[in-house]
């Protein structure tokens, strides 16, 4: 009840906090009055320049990171499972400097506390009708947000479905755009392209695409990659195909039997830091059913870190080591 109580008392404080500006330095004229519109999850938003964003998970944390957008926030929740992917990061020097809000789910009240202006997050991966927290709750509280564009497929309306990739590009452009450095941005989503575009072309032509099954957790039911998350395009543009790419879904749960039918030829194991690859790799190869699988009888598994695989300037990284993994098994 304190915890409540507490919350409450900072969501009718909030407009006073942010309209005296207690403990955040204002920001320069010209960028209090700068704005700027983009189109996020098929509707026009306009956005003043953040001062003070906060970002939820990987995604958004190394989208703004990549653009040198450090400075802008005033911190990042990272669910503790990731760790692994921090030492893992390009941006290790940035995840030291700007502040670890939670370890957990975002909140509202991890925002509220924050003195958050702009709010970075997925669609039921971070903002959520069931945990209390949304764009409009956030908007109700002169809190601004931004949804991934992976996730608006599922988010309105609208449901505005984008292929994982391109919806990264997307974000990079709107955040260059919101943020006014789009030159940056320009630049980046430029030499990501171009990277893509070696991996796709270093594939084999006119070849059967191998069968590659993401196997992220779960031993009743296995967790995997659908048609909305990234791995099943970075599966693509190294050359193989994700068994379960038309699982309407971004993650979800299916049923081992349909694994087994699918005789994957490569397994794509994803690697948490409570969930040691190893010990997935060896629970897949005592599955009985899976044991004649192409996959387990040639001992296909390659491991991917979760920073490799949801929606990241990482992704295009993950489909380089990804590729160079199958052109070394002959595929």
């Amino acid at each position: 009840m304190k915890k409540r109580s507490r919350l409450l008392v900072l969501l009718a404080l909030l407009p006073l906090v942010t309209a005296c500006g207690a403990t955040v330095e204002p920001a320069p004229a010209g960028e209090q009055a700068a704005t700027a519109t983009v189109t996020n999850c098929g509707e026009q938003v306009t956005y003043p320049t953040p001062q003070r964003a906060v970002s939820y998970d990987i995604s958004g944390t190394e989208k703004m990171f990549a653009l040198g957008l450090a400075d802008r926030m005033r911190g990042y929740v990272l669910n503790k499972v990731a760790d692994p992917s921090i030492d893992g990061s390009a941006y290790k020097a940035d995840y030291a400097k700007v502040p670890r809000l939670g370890t957990a789910r975002i909140t509202r009240e991890i925002v509220v506390d924050a003195q958050a202006d702009w709010v970075f997050a997925g669609w039921n991966s971070g903002f959520s009708e069931e945990r209390g927290i949304t764009p409009k709750l956030l908007e109700q509280l002169g809190i601004r947000s931004y949804l991934h564009t992976e996730t608006c497929w599922d988010y309105g309306t609208a449901k505005v479905a984008v292929s994982p990739l391109e919806a990264l590009f997307t974000d990079l452009e709107n955040l260059g755009k919101i943020f006014h450095v789009e030159a940056r941005a320009t630049e980046l989503v430029g030499e990501l392209r171009g990277r893509l575009d070696a991996v796709r072309q270093g594939a084999p032509a006119g070849a059967e695409p191998p069968r590659v099954f993401v196997y992220d957790s779960g031993t009743d039911q296995p967790f995997t990659a659908g048609k909305h998350a990234a791995p099943t395009d970075i599966i693509a543009a190294a050359g193989g195909r994700n068994v379960f790419g038309e699982l309407a879904d971004g993650w979800g749960s299916v049923g081992w039997e349909p694994v087994v039918q699918a005789q994957p030829e490569v397994i794509v194991v994803v690697d948490y830091g409570d969930q040691p690859a190893q010990a997935k790799i060896d629970f897949v190869k005592s599955f009985e059913g899976l044991k004649n699988s192409p996959a387990v009888r040639e001992n296909r598994f390659h491991v991917m870190s979760i920073g490799e695989l949801v929606s990241g300037p990482r992704n295009i990284a993950g489909a380089e080591n990804l590729a160079g993994y199958l052109r070394s098994i002959g595929r």
